[in-house]
This record gives structure tokens, sequence and C-alpha cells, in this order.
């Protein structure tokens, strides 16, 4: 099913698409307009957002995608763990050699930022770059987890953007990926949290950025060097997996700084993130103290 968070002022409600269609469920949850709270009862609400989802309860219709104000659909994330150089077509483009393990840094929560909302460019930076990526939602506590369980540790899937000041991640003494990465705003997700069982094989999706409507990636999933299962159990290693922690799984090839001449985000630009299933995540790319 595909799970949404439907803007109201200053709060958000629990939506369900169905149909491309958003219908409000938050009467359903008796108040409850926390994802994150979602996942944590998981068995409990299930059968009833499938009963809705088949269209067997009524609730109100808000309107068709694309018309609803949204946020992110896991705004308030415990960890936004991110893995860099995952996909081998990206890897080649940089001129970086293939990793023997997962490279992970981190965003603070405060990029976090939903579909429609914008990038703010910051004044000290003049290289923010661009990256597509799939996002993995966990919906379980994870510790030590071994590959053979790990997706069953996954919640859904969404379409996120790697906002990236190169200036500061490759620029700066000793290499700041931390705060290249973490610019608030630099991590858009949305517009939609698809659950696990809606998708397949999310090792055979494919990713497209587009940059004012102009295509500058396009891969696939296929392309990650370390799958799913991989990365969270490495992750589990080191730090306990909980429900709404975001996982970035890695950009493909065609990214600003490896193209020649160089493309970096520009005030007015509009960044389009597509992958199969999860809809199109759009931001607007602004000054920061502008809107």
């Amino acid at each position: 099913m595909k799970i949404v968070l439907i803007k109201k002022e200053a709060e958000t409600s629990i939506g369900l698409v169905r149909d491309n269609q958003i219908y409000d469920v938050s009467s359903t949850f008796a108040g409850q307009n926390c994802v994150r709270g979602l996942m944590q009862a998981w068995p409990e609400w299930k059968a009833a957002l499938e009963k809705i989802e088949l269209g067997s309860s009524s609730h109100p219709h808000v309107g068709p995608m694309g018309e609803v104000a949204l946020a992110a659909p896991v705004p308030d994330p415990g960890k936004v763990i991110c893995i860099g150089l995952n996909y081998a077509d990206h890897a080649a483009e940089t001129g970086a050699e293939i990793p023997t393990e997962p490279v992970v840094f981190n965003k603070f929560p405060e990029t976090i930022i939903g579909p429609g909302d914008d990038i703010r460019l910051p004044a000290i930076s003049s290289q923010v770059d661009y990256e597509a990526e799939l996002v993995v939602v966990i919906g379980q506590t994870l510790k030590n987890v071994d590959e053979a369980h790990a997706m069953e540790g996954v919640f859904g899937y969404a379409c996120g953007h790697d906002v990236s000041a190169r200036d500061w991640q490759k620029g700066r003494p000793g290499g700041q990926w931390l705060l290249g990465k973490t610019f608030d705003t630099f991590a858009p997700i949305g517009p939609v949290l698809v659950t696990r069982d809606e998708i397949a094989d999310p090792h055979d999706l494919r990713v497209q950025f587009r940059l004012n409507g102009k295509t500058l990636q396009d891969s696939r999933t296929s392309q990650l060097i370390f799958d799913i299962p991989q990365l969270i159990s490495h992750l589990s290693k080191f730090t306990t997996l909980r429900p709404g922690d975001l996982i970035f799984t890695g950009t493909p090839p065609g990214v600003g700084a490896a193209r020649e001449p160089q493309v970096f985000l520009q005030p007015g630009d509009v960044a389009e993130v597509e992958i199969d299933n999860l809809g199109v995540l759009v931001n607007r790319v602004v000054l920061a103290g502008e809107s």
C-alpha cells in the first residue's frame, strides 16, 4: 500500500493512496498522525488499512496525487544513514575503486523535507549537487541481524534526494562528508511511502533524476554494489536500527560534479527524482532565506 502524510495547516494526517486518489484515514487510528507510530503497531493497523485500500471502508476523499499538499512520509527519523559509492557505474564515473565494504555517512534529521518543499542553497556553498536515491524505511528494531532475515525489518521504500555540497564534502581539510551532506533541506523524501509487499524486487527498479525536465541520471538498482540485506546487516552491527530510520542506498551515475562542464543546482531549478512504483519527488531550488 501507499501511505502519505497530508499537510493540514500546522499538523498532518495519515493518508492512503488508492487508484491515484488520496483518502484521509486518520480517523481509523484514533488521532494517530505519526507514521513511526503506525509502524510500531503495524500488525494492529495493517488489516484496517487493507480494508480501506480495497474500498470496503469509507473515508474522506482529499484529492488526486499531485494536487494535495503532502509532507515527508517520515518527517522525524531517528537516524538518516547514507551509503556512498554504492553503484558500480557511479564509482566508475568518479574514478573511485569499488569499495570492499559499505561507505557510510549520515545526515541530521533537519535535512528532511517533503514533496513540494524548497531545497535551500546555503550562502557558504557554490557547488550543490544532486543525487537520486532509493530510500529504505526500517520498520522493526534490528541489532546484529543476519542478511537472511534483514528484509523482514524493512517497512517500505520511498524516493530520496541526497543533496550534496561538493565544496564542503571534498574541498575542506580531511574531507567534510558530514557537513557537505547535512545542510538543512538536503534530504527530500517522498511523495509516498510504499510498503515492502508492494515492491516485488527492490533490486530491479529504474532510478531517474531530472533537472528542469532534462534527464541527468538514469540507472537501475541492479547496479547496487551492496544490496539492501547486506546494508541492513552491516549497519545493525554498529547501531540499533529502529522503526522510522532511513537508509539512503546510494546514487547512480550522472551527478553534476562528474559532468563536463559540471552542473550544480541553481535558484529556480526544479529537481525531480523518479523511481519505478514509488512516484515522482519534486522540489524547487531556492536561496536560503528566500521562499
